[in-house]
């Protein structure tokens, strides 16, 4: 066999192997972002120092899990709320209009709520403010070490069901605990004192808290909807934003839902498939889509998409 054809043979192969590698990282990126917000965890503990350090998990929970890519994240729930004042207070009629006042009807709902509580705290704060208050009783502020355990629930928005839950335990016994994550914004949460070692913790704490949640997203079925049907092109509501890329692939169909006849629980929900879609174009909450197998014909907006 000649040099030229064996050559060509190989970049043949090589190409197709890019190609099916390509494909297997797009498919792998849908279904891993869900949207998601983080709720305040209640101090159970009983710790106490120069920040709360309930607000402080949910801001460092917040940051770590939108630093890494795989969640939509929504704001706490105080700031959803807030946003809500906002909006009521623009459909009052006593501001003044346009197109950049806030209005109803359009805030992103949460897929997944983080929820959980501080269990124990124990050390110190290592910092300037000269111990923390358990109890009742202070400790004095120039210790080497801190520890907190959490635990962890996610919930499902849609049944209220814990889809999964953990407990993690945070620790610091120096300075300069990397977490893999960007520390810049996080130093008002704790009252200035981000490298003090109860700072450390709850970092190292959340860093473990945001890996997972990330492996849990895996076991959670990932769907969509058919938002329009026009021109042989099908639009689904999932985009850019939810991770989707051309060439991906999904299944359509009716959404069928399971409900137990007495409770009304949902016990399962599944797709019953009518055909298959590949992605074209990709927008930042869309995609469009053609349909390469099935009845095209019987495809309709209200449908469910999900990954084969």
């Amino acid at each position: 066999m000649g040099l030229k054809r064996v050559t060509a043979i190989t970049m043949i192969v090589l190409a197709a192997g890019l190609f099916v590698a390509t494909e297997a990282t797009a498919q792998e990126a849908g279904g891993l972002r869900y949207t998601i917000t983080v709720s305040k965890f209640e101090n159970r503990a009983g710790w106490y120092g120069a920040w709360d350090i309930g607000d402080a998990w949910g801001t460092v929970l917040t940051d770590m899990l939108n630093q890494s890519g795989k969640f939509i994240v929504l704001g706490e729930s105080d700031m959803r709320a807030e946003a809500m004042q906002e909006q009521d207070f623009a459909a009052s009629g006593r501001v003044a209009g346009g197109a950049k006042a806030p209005v109803t009807g359009q805030m992103t709902p949460a897929q997944l709520l983080v929820k959980g509580a501080i269990t124990h705290v124990q050390g110190d704060t290592g910092g300037g403010h000269g111990g923390i208050r358990i109890h009742g009783f202070r400790i004095g502020g120039g210790g080497k070490k801190a520890e907190i355990n959490v635990t962890i629930y996610v919930v499902d928005s849609t049944t209220g069901q814990v889809v999964a839950s953990t407990n993690v335990v945070g620790k610091a016994k120096k300075r300069g605990l990397s977490v893999g994550y960007d520390t810049g914004s996080w130093g008002a949460a704790f009252g200035g004192h981000k490298n003090d070692n109860m700072g450390l913790a709850v970092q190292d704490a959340c860093a473990q808290a945001v890996e997972f949640l990330k492996q849990q997203i895996e076991n959670i079925p990932w769907t969509g909807s058919v938002v329009l049907v026009r021109k042989g092109k099908v639009y689904v509501n999932r985009g850019a934003r939810e991770g989707v890329q051309p060439g991906m692939t999904f299944i359509v169909g009716k959404r069928e839902v399971i409900r137990d006849p007495d409770t009304g629980e949902v016990l399962d929900e599944d797709v019953e498939q009518i055909a298959t879609l590949k992605v074209d174009r990709v927008k930042e909450k869309l995609s469009i889509c053609s349909v390469t197998s099935g009845d095209a014909g019987a495809i309709h907006k209200g449908m469910a998409i999900s990954l084969p």
